[in-house]
């Protein structure tokens, strides 16, 4: 089991940049990947991205590519979601979530699945103002 606290969410302007950052607790996260997913208000949970924990192989979803950055610091168990050039429409709360296990076959459509993530925060609300 891993747990997970997120931190750095706010209210934002277009075209402005964040960073939310996801501290795991767990005793070896070798072989799990930790990604963020986002919710807004009426609207299904959406998968924004993930990375592999060993190789730092990251995949993202189609509405953030180019503009959103996820890394690791493995020194202080940390997931970094950077957030570029952000719009109204990413206005929501963000979760951080951690999947154990090496997939085979697509990875990408595996990772964007909520289902695979057994270990959820609390979330953390960002708020894009136009």
């Amino acid at each position: 089991q891993v747990q997970l606290v997120e931190s750095g969410g706010g209210l934002v302007r277009t075209g402005d940049s964040l960073r939310l950052s996801c501290a795991a607790s767990a005793r070896n996260l070798y072989s799990y990947a930790l990604g963020w997913f986002r919710q807004a208000p009426g609207k299904e949970r959406e998968f924004v991205a993930t990375i592999t924990w060993s190789g730092g192989i990251a995949y993202y979803g189609g509405s953030v590519r180019g503009r959103f950055t996820i890394s690791r610091d493995k020194a202080k168990n940390t997931v970094i979601l950077q957030l570029n050039s952000v719009k109204p429409e990413d206005t929501a709360v963000y979760y951080c979530a951690a999947a154990f296990g090496n997939p085979l076959g697509n990875k990408e459509s595996f990772y964007s699945d909520s289902d695979v993530y057994d270990d959820w925060g609390q979330g953390t609300q960002v708020i894009v103002s136009s």
